[in-house]
């Protein structure tokens, strides 16, 4: 069959060409090759397509049935080509990322000019803290922060953002502003119920590449984080969190109803920062930053609306507030 269907597409190339010779050099093949491939189809549909002179071709009756079957079949070669192309040279089609909520917001403003220029590009943008199956959800592009699991993705460094302590001004009003790290312990603490992140057994930090629910327990959830003095000097202190989620944007929401102490990205709490509803803690210390990556599935062969999606989302990540390329 296979070999019937390269015929097939030689003989409609050969009536559209008007000889053999003619259609040999459109096919870049040998004249006698194109003779073989159309008497193979003559010997296996049992029928004459063509009749030969010296002169020029003319088509039998069977082959004047027979040429537009082919010749649709040429076609849809051409454009199985053409959309291998376009994928290759254009963004098109449907592009599909995967961002945990916190980072959901992000999204749009990376990838709106993006849209804006590719007409034939849509999007489909799968937002969950949960456990996603990239494979089975068939992810172009997965934003993850913090630390990443091993898994067979290639990940593409976007940024590192900054991370600070935030505390709501009611609260601090409250229970005091702490001015030193061993001060921490005594107050209370909004943390990331789910898996370690840079520089704290919970940070602010979205899943790596599957994330799983937090295992079910009693046990209050810990952090323990490394503050770094103006003078070089690093100082770890273990924290005890009076709530935990596996949102870090329900952890925002309450560290700004002054429900405790979180410790946040910056550019996330910076908005907040901006109007007054959080304020800093201890800002002179600084804490680890929190990588930020893309993940995709291969770095050969990839589409064009993979490159073009990757290349405004670091560009646009490299744009928020405290963030490092």
């Amino acid at each position: 069959m296979l070999d019937d269907l390269k015929a097939m597409a030689v003989f409609a190339e050969t009536v559209d060409a008007g000889s053999m010779s003619a259609a040999a050099r459109r096919l870049q093949m040998t004249p006698s090759a194109v003779s073989q491939a159309i008497r193979a189809l003559e010997s296996r549909g049992g029928v004459t397509l063509l009749h030969r002179s010296t002169r020029k071709l003319a088509l039998t009756e069977a082959g004047e049935r027979y040429y537009p079957h082919c010749r649709r079949l040429l076609d849809a070669g051409q454009a199985a080509a053409d959309s291998l192309q376009l994928a290759r040279d254009a963004p098109s089609g449907e592009l599909r990322v995967a961002a945990p909520v916190g980072f959901a917001g992000h999204i749009a403003p990376a990838l709106a000019p993006l849209l804006a220029d590719a007409p034939l590009l849509r999007l489909r943008l799968l937002v969950d803290d949960a456990m996603i199956d990239l494979i089975e959800a068939r992810i172009d592009i997965a934003v993850r922060a913090g630390r990443l699991a091993d898994s067979g993705w290639t990940a593409r460094r976007l940024c590192e953002l900054r991370t600070v302590l935030c505390a709501a001004p009611d609260y601090l009003a409250r229970h005091g502003t702490p001015l030193a790290p061993e001060e921490l312990p005594a107050h209370q603490w909004l943390a990331l119920g789910r898996a370690p992140q840079a520089g704290a057994r919970t940070g602010p930090a979205a899943a790596p590449d599957a994330v799983a629910a937090p295992a079910a327990s009693s046990r209050a959830v810990t952090m323990a984080l490394d503050l770094t003095a103006p003078d070089g000097a690093v100082h770890g202190v273990a924290l005890q969190a009076r709530i935990a989620s596996n949102s870090q944007v329900a952890l925002q929401q309450m560290c700004e109803h002054g429900l405790g102490i979180a410790h946040l990205a910056e550019a996330d709490a910076a908005p907040a920062l901006q109007r007054g509803a959080l304020v800093r803690v201890l800002p002179a210390w600084r804490l680890a930053a929190l990588p930020v990556a893309a993940l995709t599935a291969r770095r050969d062969g990839e589409a064009a609306k993979v490159r073009a999606a990757l290349d405004h989302l670091k560009r646009y990540f490299a744009t928020l507030p405290g963030a490092a390329a």
